[in-house]
């Protein structure tokens, strides 16, 4: 089979079934370290977040997993994940970013994370956990810029219990209508569009705001 991203982006429910039948309680952990590395590590943050979530509330509702420990493991991972990326960007947070040409370290994806802690402050590491991309540089700018650690994890904390906590609980409750479950693709594709949407206006916003002071 080829390995085909988009494909398993947009199918997330089929791959995901297969992952339980051919793995069992091998998934947790397979779905414990996605969203770890989806949020603790700067180079990954392509990787499915918010879909990942509601999908795998919704084969929860199906019984392939169980909701509360799936809940509490990936709120857990997702705390852990912050923590590690704080402490990446604390330490060596300079240092990877001094390439400005660089196709990893993106300073683009650094400069909209710092914007977004200029307008929100602290509860940044909050609200982005509902934003792709930022979400991933979120903790790692708040390292960067020595945020404290206690006030960053209860951000962190609050932040991880919203997210993963309303997304499973929506698959679990909704994955399953036979609508939903037959324009499952269509729904994939409108959350991250939606989760997509804040960046793509302020990036927007941002080039208007420059085209009009360079007139």
């Amino acid at each position: 089979m080829d390995f085909n991203p988009l494909d398993i982006i947009l199918h997330l429910d089929v791959y995901l079934d297969m992952l339980v039948t051919n793995y069992g309680t091998w998934v947790y952990a397979i779905l414990f370290l996605v969203i770890f590395c989806e949020t603790g590590l700067v180079v990954t943050p392509f990787l499915p977040g918010d879909s990942l979530l509601f999908i795998a509330g919704a084969v929860a509702a199906g019984g392939g997993l169980d909701p509360v420990l799936l809940g509490c493991l990936l709120m857990a991972a997702a705390i852990l994940g912050d923590s590690t990326n704080y402490v990446i960007g604390r330490t060596v947070g300079d240092k990877l970013f001094k390439n400005p040409n660089s196709k990893i370290f993106r300073r683009d994806y650094l400069t909209k994370t710092h914007e977004f802690y200029e307008r929100h402050g602290g509860k940044t590491v909050t609200l982005a956990r509902f934003l792709p991309i930022i979400r991933t540089f979120a903790p790692f700018v708040a390292g960067l810029g020595k945020m404290n650690y206690l006030r960053f994890v209860s951000f962190s904390v609050l932040g991880s219990i919203l997210w993963v906590g309303s997304l499973v609980t929506l698959g679990y409750f909704f994955g399953n209508i036979p609508f939903i479950k037959k324009n499952l693709t269509l729904l994939v594709l409108v959350i991250i569009l939606i989760s997509l949407a804040p960046m793509i206006i302020g990036l927007v916003r941002s080039r208007m705001s420059r085209s009009a002071e360079a007139r």
